[in-house]
């Protein structure tokens, strides 16, 4: 399980190699992507609180990145935390997710990408429930919900 101390040492020590890796051109990507998931993945922006598609949904499944479809996060370990964004308190695997230092609007946060494509996915906090603490805050934007199946009796 990640904790706080893991994000902070992947964020100055280095981030664990993705188990493979995706690039495009800006021109590939913005023919893939609607313009709001470009802005937000290619271009690091966000969605207003409370507006994205995926915010209130609970349905068993798999938030796989926008971008290059990557396993990010499992339903099982989505809560909600009031913020307006989809939350999370771990990503499916060590190696889904990069962290980098984000000093923009005057705040230090530490931002999380997708690390197979390098999309901008939100922030990650120190503020979430336990076992872990984490709340890593994502837009619906940048992620897509592979719904399980249900078993048929």
């Amino acid at each position: 399980m990640l904790t706080w101390k893991d994000v902070i040492n992947f964020t100055v020590k280095g981030n664990l190699e993705p188990g493979r890796r995706v690039e495009k051109t800006d021109a590939q990507w913005r023919e893939l992507l609607r313009p709001e998931q470009y802005r937000i993945t290619r271009e690091k922006g966000t969605e207003a609180p409370h507006s994205g598609a995926l915010c209130s949904i609970h349905e068993a499944g798999q938030y796989n990145c926008v971008c290059c479809g990557t396993p990010l996060f499992d339903s099982t370990i989505k809560f909600e935390s009031g913020t307006g964004w989809p939350s999370f308190t771990q990503p499916v695997s060590k190696n889904a997710i990069k962290y980098k230092k984000d000093s923009s609007y005057g705040m230090i946060r530490v931002e999380v990408m997708c690390n197979t494509c390098d999309a901008h996915l939100g922030h990650v906090f120190p503020d979430g429930p336990a076992p872990s603490g984490l709340r890593y805050c994502i837009n619906s934007e940048s992620m897509t919900l592979a719904k399980s199946q249900e078993k048929e009796d």
